[in-house]
């Protein structure tokens, strides 16, 4: 039997490649419907290319769909905050969950792991290194775990000095991962690798002082898992979404190849290193919104998003990011994230506050979010 699969965000990179993963395993995979945020003529075209399934355009749609009755998984490559409400709908109706939507954890992940109690549904990682963490946690006992390391390619400035002047294009030319705007631009800050701790911790259940991050420009080793007697395991494989994508949709199927192997004898040689928190606070900042817990993430990523959405207007410099953030985390007073609405609610303040305090330190009237 076929598994039905729901994408969302299916005009993205993650959902176009999920679309070649189904597309080259026809025996295995099914596409069960498709939606998009805006993109009313790309999802158009989508759907006619792989036999015309239902469709749906923007955050109301993506819940319908995501509890599409029939469908069996459901992969939310929605940008953003936005994805949490899909998500949760998933778990609820019993889906298994290929999450490539780190932010729905980031947001909620209380709400994700309640909800994916009370429907019975399961979450599979889509990110390559939480995929890698689950393969090379599979089988291991969790009393031989020290803890589990994200690597992080450290994006175009790991060696640049000074941080300040840098340009949209060239905070979006990533050495190694061809991915979307908004997750080019947290790699460059390591942002993304902040959310990446945040998810972690709610995947697989690890505190924060055991879940670490190593610097490995070249993306070939893309999880660790340290372990008691001194030896680790490593999962390493080319810089292809789609092998983690294959992984999340079929966990317990052989999986068929995607890329040409690693060739270890000629490739570059593997490096590792320290991530500089001095040079990119994102990462402490993100810790410390984790370890607070309750609307902190929440706020952490709300402001991210806006911040990330200025900078690439042209309205903040790129330092002004993290500044932005580490200001908005400032002025919140922590609560519970005790249901959707108070997180959304929190989502919302989290964006004003984020434009009075860009408003504010840029100098102009509006940004261009607020111009739109």
């Amino acid at each position: 039997m076929r598994t039905r699969v729901v994408i969302l965000g299916a005009t993205g990179s993650i959902g176009r490649q999920a679309i070649e993963v189904i597309s080259a395993h026809p025996d295995d995979f099914e596409l069960a419907a498709l939606s998009a945020g805006s993109d009313a003529a790309g999802l158009e075209t989508l759907a006619r290319a792989h036999g015309s399934p239902p469709t749906g355009l923007g955050t109301d749609a993506a819940v319908d769909l995501a509890q599409l009755e029939g469908s069996d998984v459901v992969l939310n490559a929605v940008v953003g905050a936005a994805g949490l409400e899909a998500s949760l709908a998933a778990l609820e109706a019993g889906k298994t969950l290929a999450l490539a939507n780190k932010e729905s954890l980031v947001a909620g992940g209380e709400l994700c792991l309640d909800a994916a109690r009370r429907g019975r549904g399961r979450i599979e990682p889509v990110d390559s290194e939480h995929a890698a963490i689950a393969q090379c946690l599979s089988n291991t006992p969790r009393d031989d775990i020290v803890r589990i390391v994200l690597t992080a390619s450290g994006g175009p400035f790991r060696k640049r000095a000074d941080l300040a002047g840098i340009t949209p294009t060239e905070a979006l030319a990533h050495p190694t991962w061809s991915m979307g705007p908004k997750i080019t631009i947290d790699s460059a800050t390591l942002m993304n690798k902040g959310l990446e701790i945040i998810e972690a911790h709610y995947l697989f259940g690890f505190p924060y002082e055991r879940i670490g991050v190593l610097v490995h420009p070249q993306s070939m080793v893309h999880g660790i898992v340290e372990l008691v007697d001194g030896s680790s395991l490593m999962q390493a494989a080319p810089a292809d979404m789609r092998i983690p994508i294959q992984a999340a949709l079929a966990p317990n199927r052989p999986r068929r190849e995607l890329s040409a192997p690693l060739d270890l004898a000629t490739g570059p040689a593997l490096e590792f290193e320290k991530a500089d928190l001095e040079r990119f606070p994102a990462l402490s900042l993100a810790r410390a919104a984790g370890q607070a817990g309750g609307t902190c993430p929440a706020v952490l990523n709300a402001a991210n998003e806006e911040a990330v959405r200025a900078f690439l207007d042209g309205a903040i410099p790129f330092t002004g990011i993290v500044a932005t953030v580490e200001a908005v985390l400032a002025h919140h007073e922590r609560s519970e994230a005790g249901n959707l609405e108070q997180v959304l609610e929190v989502d919302r303040w989290a964006r004003r506050r984020a434009r009075e305090v860009m408003r504010t330190t840029s100098g102009a009237d509006k940004t261009p979010n607020e111009q739109r």
